[in-house]
């Protein structure tokens, strides 16, 4: 059985971020989205893994590199545009051929990995398996519709009036039967290829389509308030661990501090993940925050937040939370008349101030 992943999406929900930053690598729990894809495959036992990517190969082949470090190989599948699931699949052929794939979206987090779903489909080697969890929202996802006797009927994507609650997670497994029922789709209204299209195919024409229920939880990190919950479940499954040096401080609970991390006149309170090189002086901290490599917080409040590399925060009041700060930020405080705010925002920014009376 092969992997194949998908890192080709230019991720417009998430701008700005992702104008200069491949969406699958930003960091949750200071590690790249990504990774816990690659991580889930290894586990499941595939070392073959496909990774389709777009504008943002070369960021993505820099971190990834040719797999060994999940005991994996690597071939990396250029999607000049990204036209969806099913034309990713058609793209990916090549090096997929007649083995049995797991496709796996890049942006997808799973509490429990996906061995058991890979088990289940060599267990009953249906045609497709389909992962599947119950929502709250349904009409934002592709949706499944099963009957008493627990076999697949339909499938709808972001359907006006669902017929289920039950949504696909954005993980599959598929024979090669696949290639057949993708040959001569048409584009859905949103301009792309879908794959839920492909599998109504394969249900039309008496195939085996099983689904399997995520045990656990599972997070589509599409948008920045999903990378902060996702930051907080991942947060709470750390445990404690301080290599860095700390200097008159306190270090609360559950923290990983890294070695070359140092913590100076401050408070940390868990879980957090403070990365390599980072320089926390007379700050506080607070609970569900990851301080990614060589950031630097000074004099500041923070919790619930997400900052990426080299960035700093200095003399911030009042305090940050529930935020997302991209790589190479810079936000302080000037304390020289006459105040005021200077700003340099890129496209989709949103900042938010807090009133504060100074007179």
């Amino acid at each position: 059985m092969k992997g194949l992943i998908l890192a080709g999406g230019r991720g417009t929900r998430l701008r700005p971020l992702t104008h200069t930053h491949a969406k699958q690598l930003i960091p949750v729990g200071n590690k790249p989205i990504l990774f816990y894809g690659l991580e889930a495959l290894a586990e499941a036992g595939i070392r073959e893994v496909g990774i389709i990517v777009g504008d943002t190969q070369k960021e993505i082949e820099a971190a990834v590199g040719d797999g060994r470090s999940w005991g994996i190989k690597v071939t990396y599948i250029k999607q000049d545009e990204p036209l969806g699931l099913a034309h990713a699949v058609k793209v990916a052929q090549p090096f997929l051929k007649d083995s049995p794939f797991v496709l796996y979206l890049g942006d997808n987090l799973l509490l429990n990995g996906i061995k058991p779903f890979v088990e289940a489909f060599r267990s009953g080697k249906p045609q497709a398996l389909i992962l599947l969890t119950p929502v709250n929202n349904p009409s934002l996802f592709g949706v499944a519709e099963i009957r008493e006797d627990g076999k697949v009927v339909n499938l709808e994507e972001k359907p006006c009036d669902p017929k289920s609650n039950l949504a696909l997670v954005g993980v599959y497994i598929f024979q090669e039967d696949i290639f057949l029922a993708i040959e001569g789709l048409k584009p859905s209204w949103r301009g792309e290829y879908e794959i839920t299209h492909a599998i109504q195919r394969l249900l039309d024409q008496g195939k085996t389509v099983l689904p399997f229920t995520v045990s656990g939880w599972w997070k589509d990190t599409g948008r920045p308030e999903d990378l902060l919950e996702a930051n907080t479940i991942i947060l709470d499954q750390i445990k404690g661990d301080v290599k860095g040096e700390i200097v008159e401080s306190s270090v609360q609970g559950r923290v990983v501090v890294e070695k070359g991390a140092k913590i100076t006149e401050s408070t940390v309170r868990g879980p957090a993940v403070i990365g390599s090189g980072v320089f926390i002086k007379g700050s506080f901290i607070g609970p569900y925050t990851s301080l990614a490599c060589g950031v630097r917080i000074i004099n500041t409040e923070i919790a619930g937040s997400i900052v990426m590399a080299d960035s700093c925060l200095q003399d911030v009041q009042p305090r940050i939370e529930d935020s997302i700060i991209g790589q190479n930020a810079l936000v302080n405080t000037i304390s020289t008349l006459p105040r005021s705010l200077k700003l340099t925002l890129g496209d989709h920014c949103q900042v938010e101030l807090q009133k504060v009376d100074y007179y």
